[in-house]
């Protein structure tokens, strides 16, 4: 396997990875979208099964509409770029294998400049309404739409946001069994 010179940085940027909500009114070229197509492509499935198609979405009334399913989403109204992922099949890898593409692409984004998140529709109801705005086909299924554009910002600036930072390793780490610290 090749060693990347600057991995130690690539690594350093990965940590980095956030979620964006706010993006500037440009929208995204067709080479860095392709750049994320082949990402998509090529993220690893369970048994190869590559169980994903993508739809690509950057007209402003289908973002607004998938913007409309969901309260919480209604930041995606505002985004240049959507993929949504439809799945072929739902079985016991499919949350994998979603959540696996999705982080692909979320990462790419950010190395290529970009910010992006991930809207989910929860419900039936929500599912049923996000297919219909995506034209999925009745024998697949959709329930996130990976959202990019270039950030203005990655703070959450909605009501009641997420706190920010993270737990100490020291607090999420066991070594051998749960519980046991490092000796």
């Amino acid at each position: 396997m090749a060693k990347i010179e600057n991995a130690e940085a690539v690594v350093e940027e990965i940590r980095k990875v956030r979620q964006a909500r706010y993006f500037e009114d440009q929208p995204v070229p067709d080479d860095v979208l392709h750049q994320l197509l082949e990402v998509a492509r090529w993220s690893g499935s369970a048994r190869n099964q590559q169980p994903w198609r993508f739809v690509v979405i950057t007209d402003k009334a289908q973002l607004k509409a998938i913007s409309e399913v969901r309260e919480s989403i209604n930041w995606v109204a505002a985004a240049p770029l959507a993929i949504a992922l439809v799945f072929v099949t739902e079985n016991a890898t499919t949350g994998y294998d979603e959540g696996r593409v999705s982080e692909r692409i979320l990462t790419a984004a950010s190395l290529l400049g970009l910010g992006g998140g991930t809207a989910w529709f929860l419900s039936d109801a929500e599912k049923s309404v996000g297919a219909e705005v995506i034209g999925v086909p009745d024998d697949m299924f959709c329930r996130s739409v990976v959202v990019l554009g270039y950030p203005t910002t990655l703070k959450d600036l909605r009501e009641g946001a997420n706190i920010p930072g993270r737990k100490s390793l020291d607090e999420l780490v066991s070594y051998g069994k749960y519980g046991r610290s490092k000796a």
